[in-house]
């Protein structure tokens, strides 16, 4: 059924990604908006949605099949977090819309190779937030390492694909270097979180 397949789990995964994106718009204190952040992730390793950059790390070794849910989760993550940051407009939130617009434009100001950079190690950091939460015995240490790591990707000023796209959806800042970025920080995800999978499945 539509409301267990792949896409409608990513669509989930890009709303609650795009809610968080909210969150940390709408919070004055960055320390404390990025922490909020992690609501987002809580959600998705909770209950089990699809996001890319928690699936990504695991394309390799290659299995049938992979990249196909790879692609739907990439699309579904487009759709969701699209709808939150086009309806979001229309809530009439001025300084939300004024802070993704500055945030937004102020990603494409880098050097592509800067900006790839930043997606490697934001991938890194949700590898192991997602990782984490998967072989963490007690409870509490499967939530703190989800929100240590979202914490550490946002301060830090790491580039996260599908979060970025909430900020040019909502601050109406598409543009063709937009695009070409949002390129480069789905490669750069991909690579940051498949390098940590490798290195940790030789370390086994």
């Amino acid at each position: 059924m539509f409301k267990n397949s792949i896409f409608a789990k990513a669509c989930l995964a890009g709303l609650f990604i795009g809610i968080a994106g909210l969150i940390y718009l709408s919070v004055e204190n960055k320390v404390i908006g990025a922490i909020l952040f992690s609501f987002g992730l809580l959600m998705v390793v909770t209950k089990g949605y699809y996001l890319y950059t928690g699936k990504v790390g695991y394309l390799l070794p290659y299995t049938k099949g992979y990249l196909v849910v790879l692609l739907k989760t990439l699309l579904g993550n487009i759709v969701g977090i699209g709808f939150v940051g086009l309806l979001f407009r229309f809530a009439g939130i001025q300084s939300v819309i004024d802070a993704a617009e500055t945030l937004s434009l102020a990603k494409l100001d880098h050097a592509w190779y800067e900006t790839l950079i930043l997606a490697v190690f934001c991938g890194m950091m949700m590898y192991v937030g997602v990782h984490g939460y998967k072989v963490m015995k007690l409870d509490i240490m499967k939530v703190l390492i989800v929100i240590l790591a979202v914490t550490i990707f946002i301060l830090s000023k790491f580039e996260h694909s599908i979060v970025n796209m909430l900020y040019f959806f909502l601050g109406n800042t598409w543009s063709l270097q937009a695009i070409l970025f949002t390129g480069l920080w789905i490669v750069g995800n991909g690579i940051g979180a498949v390098i940590l999978n490798l290195l940790e499945s030789h370390e086994s």
